[in-house]
């Protein structure tokens, strides 16, 4: 079976991007622009990883990361901000975020964290 990984980034492109990345890596992915759909995925899916924008206009990466793991402790969560943000990365990290990327990142790094906390069945 597949593993499913969850987008979540309100800007159009990076979720196309990742998508397409992801995809060719052999993963099943789910995206989501805001943390209502977010959350409704995760519910439905219950996806293996989550890479999750902290800047998202009405729910925060923070209020979502922490939703998300009421609905399952042990889901892997991967954040990604723009910002420098310190002490957003760190509450990030208290509430079980595996590891952080600042944008603009790397795609071949993304790829590569995905790889190791998420490796690829079959």
């Amino acid at each position: 079976m597949e593993e499913k990984i969850l987008i979540v980034d309100d800007q159009f492109g990076i979720r196309i991007l990742l998508n397409e990345v992801l995809k060719k890596e052999g993963y099943h992915t789910f995206q989501a622009a805001n943390g209502v759909q977010a959350l409704e995925i995760t519910k439905k899916h219950s996806p293996d990883l989550v890479l999750l924008d902290m800047k998202i206009p009405g729910m925060d990466g923070i209020e979502i990361l922490k939703r998300m793991k009421s609905i399952d402790p042990d889901i892997r969560v991967i954040i990604m901000t723009a910002y420098g943000e310190l002490d957003m990365i760190q509450e990030a990290k208290d509430l079980g975020a595996l590891t952080h990327f600042a944008k603009p990142f790397d795609i071949d790094d993304i790829r590569k964290a995905v790889r190791e906390h998420l490796p690829v069945k079959g």
